[in-house]
């Protein structure tokens, strides 16, 4: 896998309280605005079976199925874009009390991943640059 980006950011929330906000993915819309919508399956909590797709403002459909799940400390799904699998993982730390470290790391393998990835990681860093922001103030308002 090649990594093709990182976002690390702190929000003032407990660990188990950031976990269950992220967890709740078919409410990701509500901060990730380039997300249309997210279907889980099975519907509800997240879980070590859970599929689902997400659906984005532009059109596409990206689905996904988990590969990792450790709660409250990490997830990790994996999904396709065109011919690359797209490995997404989400590790949450406590840094003190009321506080956790949110890391996202997004890796890819496949044909085209040096020029593809780029792309991928280009636009898809620019989502993530606009929906953390709103994502923090969500989890940290009261």
């Amino acid at each position: 896998m090649r990594r093709l980006l990182v976002r690390e950011f702190t929000v003032r929330v407990p660990r188990d309280a950031a976990w269950r906000h992220l967890a709740a993915v078919e409410r990701w819309p509500s901060w990730a605005r380039h997300i249309r919508s997210v279907t889980l399956e099975p519907a509800g909590a997240l879980g070590p079976r859970s599929t689902g797709v997400i659906r984005l403002r532009n059109r596409v459909r990206s689905a996904f199925a988990m590969t990792a799940f450790d709660p409250p400390r990490r997830w990790t799904w994996v999904g396709k874009f065109l011919w690359l699998t797209v490995r997404y993982d989400h590790a949450f730390e406590e840094v003190g009390p009321g506080a956790t470290r949110l890391t996202w790391t997004v890796e890819a393998r496949g044909l085209g991943v040096s020029t593809l990835g780029r792309l991928f990681a280009r636009i898809y860093g620019k989502n993530l640059d606009r929906a953390v922001p709103l994502l923090v103030a969500e989890m940290e308002a009261p």
